[in-house]
């Protein structure tokens, strides 16, 4: 097993740099208590009594006294707003492409409670549901994207004429969901296109979106094109591709967000908590801002051991000239902390594109993975932080990792044995 010493780093010890109390001490998880749930496929959903037509055009709200069928696309268009009372159960129909689109300019008002969460889940009886049982939720907005057009179509096989996004509404409101679980989406489409539970295209600063839970995804959990909406308190569950993926010259903020991992899940193609692009190389880069993220107390783990820590890739994959700046998180389970690829060009460059500070890592591998020489300047992008001297296994580094009903990702306490300052 490899030590997670730095290689040619030189240990500086900070007396005056103390992690937050939230940091270390305190259950990052309590605020999922009521609403959360980690072992849906065990779930006795009640059936469904109502279906939900493939085009809703005008103002439509579902009640918590159905429980209803999404099938195929469904789109809502021409400014009607879609309403879901709190409480309301939709199954989604595993045998065709199913995925609710809200298109430019509709709206989508999902206010869950935390006694009462929406939930979007497979057709599937329980113990039968299976990651890419269906699409997933797919909300155009009209806010900004870093595109040489300025907008975009959708990505996906839909209406063209309900699959346009972006523009300049820097304030628009589009959507507040908030106590939701969305559960079993990202159907594939094709061999090289799948859907992500949540995509969020140009949503401007004034949607709310907060307590999701996206669990068992097939691609993404979360996905960003573009926008400023800023996100707070979201679970990414076994996503089988990233579980926050920002691109498009997405400008926000994320606070408490959790991504939970497994080494044995994972897309051929390389899979991460949080990917993030400047811009999309495929449509070039333009004079706007590049994907420029703020996240604050995130728990980032994959649930590894001895035994199978050697699948486990980068926590953080950094592309294309993005900025990431994260603080009071936590980072374990995974080979590296981050990796960047040839757009940074020098240590100058990263330094002002990236940065973690006041947190706690626990890798097996290189803890920053870069295209540049020398390489013992690298451990300056990761001053200001506590890790361990040695890879920990999941269920050494929290308290119950592993419960398959009520996990806690707890850090443990007895952590001076093996943790160090840089």
């Amino acid at each position: 097993m490899k030590s997670t010493i730095l290689s040619l780093t030189i240990l500086i010890f900070f007396p005056s740099i103390v992690l937050s109390q939230n940091t270390i001490n305190d259950d990052p998880m309590k605020w999922i208590n009521g609403w959360a749930n980690f072992d849906p496929n065990h779930e006795a959903y009640p059936e469904s009594d109502e279906d939900i037509p493939a085009i809703i055009d005008q103002d439509t709200h579902l009640t918590n006294d159905s429980v209803y069928f999404l099938t195929g696309i469904v789109y809502v268009t021409n400014g009607a707003t879609l309403s879901i009372q709190e409480g309301t159960i939709i199954r989604c129909d595993t045998k065709t492409q199913t995925s609710l689109v809200v298109s430019k300019g509709a709206k989508l008002i999902a206010r869950g409670l935390k006694g009462q969460p929406i939930v979007f889940t497979s057709d599937k009886s329980p113990k039968a549901r299976k990651s890419g049982d269906w699409g997933g939720v797919i909300i155009a907005g009209s806010g900004i994207i870093n595109s040489p057009s300025k907008a975009g179509v959708i990505e996906g096989d839909f209406l063209p004429q309900y699959s346009l996004y972006g523009g300049d509404n820097d304030d628009e409101m589009t959507t507040i969901m908030t106590y939701v679980r969305i559960e079993y989406a990202g159907k594939k489409i094709n061999q090289s296109k799948e859907l992500n539970g949540l995509s969020l295209y140009a949503l401007g600063k004034k949607s709310i979106l907060n307590n999701i839970m996206i669990s068992h995804s097939a691609d993404d959990s979360f996905e960003f094109f573009g926008g400023t909406v800023n996100m707070n308190n979201l679970i990414s569950y076994k996503a089988k591709d990233d579980d926050y993926d920002f691109t498009l010259g997405y400008q926000g903020e994320l606070y408490n967000i959790i991504a939970i991992r497994h080494p044995y899940i994972s897309d051929i193609s390389g899979s991460y908590a949080i990917e993030i692009d400047g811009y999309d190389k495929k449509l070039g880069m333009t004079s706007l801002e590049l994907s420029n993220v703020d996240i604050k107390d995130a728990t980032l783990i994959n649930l590894s051991d001895s035994s199978n820590y050697q699948h486990t890739g980068a926590a953080i994959s950094s592309k294309n000239l993005a900025r990431l700046h994260v603080t009071d998180s936590r980072i374990s389970g995974f080979a590296n902390v981050a990796k960047f690829d040839k757009s940074y060009i020098s240590y100058t460059n990263l330094e002002t594109s990236f940065s973690l500070e006041n947190s706690i890592f626990n890798v097996h591998d290189t803890n920053v993975l870069v295209p540049l020489e020398p390489k013992n300047e690298v451990h300056g992008l990761l001053k200001y932080n506590m890790f361990t001297t040695q890879f920990k296994n999941v269920s050494d580094f929290f308290e119950k990792p592993l419960d398959a009903k009520n996990p806690k990702f707890t850090l443990k306490q007895a952590r001076d044995t093996y943790t160090v300052m840089q």
